[in-house]
């Protein structure tokens, strides 16, 4: 099992979760982040620490392509391991339908 990043977190890019994850194995976009699947050691304590409930266990129904998705862009962007703030987007677009489709950036982010 491993954890993974899903839509929700596009736009928003809270980033409680990279601070407790103790394998630093986040990574970061420009608007997004990513979990390395081959690096997440599955002990979940990032999840509970996301605010827009966007990091998923891979157990759940249709997540292969997320899994995926994570692999691909954890292999591209720079690792993260400090806390940010949120993008000014954060708030309005915590929940909104089709991210992936009308705002995912493949840029990588800053990283640490």
């Amino acid at each position: 099992m491993t954890y993974v990043v899903t839509d929700n977190c596009i736009m928003c890019k809270y980033t409680d979760c990279v601070e407790v994850c103790p394998v630093d194995c986040f990574y970061e976009g420009e608007n997004t982040l990513a979990i390395h699947p081959d690096e997440c050691i599955d002990c979940g304590v990032c999840e509970p620490e996301c605010p827009a409930d966007a990091i998923r266990p891979d157990t759940e129904p249709d997540m292969e392509a997320w899994v995926e998705f994570n692999r691909k862009y954890a292999e591209q962007w720079p690792v993260i391991t400090r806390k940010k703030d949120p993008l000014p987007t954060a708030t309005e677009m915590d929940g909104v339908a089709g991210k992936l489709e009308k705002y995912f950036s493949p840029t990588p982010g800053e990283g640490d």
